[in-house]
């Protein structure tokens, strides 16, 4: 996890403990968990902000495979969408 103006105040302490957490459990266990925490986060954004939060959830998934197919090789050597990019900052 990493800081910014939007995460500058987060408990990264209590966040690590539950990704910790979850990250021992079995697969199946932490997929049900991501599914059912989307109801609680859909209804407290607006659809657009929602589906930000998807792309964003698909790019890092990109990015992991991305990572995964080029060991060894920097971000800088390859381009793959980011935030950043969508976010044209």
């Amino acid at each position: 996890m990493t800081t910014s103006r939007e995460t500058g105040n987060l408990n990264f302490s209590a966040l690590r403990g539950l990704i910790d957490a979850a990250s021992a459990l079995p697969l199946e266990d932490r997929i049900t968990l991501l599914k059912g925490l989307m109801p609680g986060i859909a209804i407290q954004t607006t659809p657009r902000d929602f589906d930000g939060l998807l792309v964003e959830l698909r790019l890092k998934g990109e990015r992991f495979f991305d990572a995964m197919n080029h060991p060894g090789e920097g971000r800088k050597l390859r381009h793959v969408m980011g935030e950043r990019d969508i976010e044209e900052r």
